[in-house]
């Protein structure tokens, strides 16, 4: 029988494209634990992706709920649909993640970029999205090393055991 030699992953590249808490979030903690592991890590955030990387907007990300089929209540019971869209509920929902990410020691992801480039991971910003959002790098948080073309984040991808993960 083959044994097949197993290839540890040397680098990731991330794309978050959503703006969401949990949407951002998911990109932060994989970079993290990318980072953590040793592995090459690079995020590129695009559309409303930006809003993770925006500094007025970061630490103030909201959950889905109108169109949420995965939003649960306290308990697991389904959230209700025709609640969902009323005036409050985003934002007290979003309140609520926010709160329990506290309570798990997660950080705002203001912190969490700093984590990441202080174990030598890089975040960039996708140019496309930020000319036709009508930013500038002054826009985004201190950490944000460039504003670049995806065609340069694909340059990015060489070599060996390298993976890109779009969120």
């Amino acid at each position: 029988m083959e044994t097949k030699e197993k290839k540890p992953l040397k680098k990731v590249l991330i794309i978050c494209a959503k703006g969401a808490l949990e949407d951002v979030y998911a990109s932060l903690v994989m970079a993290n634990g990318a980072v953590m592991e040793g592995i090459e890590t690079k995020m590129f955030f695009t559309f409303f992706g930006l809003d993770g990387i925006t500094k007025t907007r970061m630490d103030h990300l909201h959950t889905a709920t109108v169109g949420n089929p995965s939003l649960r209540m306290p308990g697991g019971a389904p959230f209700p649909t025709m609640l969902a869209g009323l005036p409050g509920i985003e934002s007290g929902v979003s309140s609520m993640m926010r709160k329990q990410m506290e309570a798990l020691d997660m950080p705002p992801p203001s912190e969490f970029l700093e984590m990441i480039t202080a174990g030598g991971g890089e975040i960039f910003a996708c140019k496309l999205a930020v000319e036709m959002f009508k930013l500038q790098k002054s826009d985004f948080h201190d950490e944000v090393k460039d504003i670049i073309t995806i065609g340069q984040f694909y340059e990015m991808a060489d070599g060996d055991n390298t993976q890109i993960i779009f969120t």
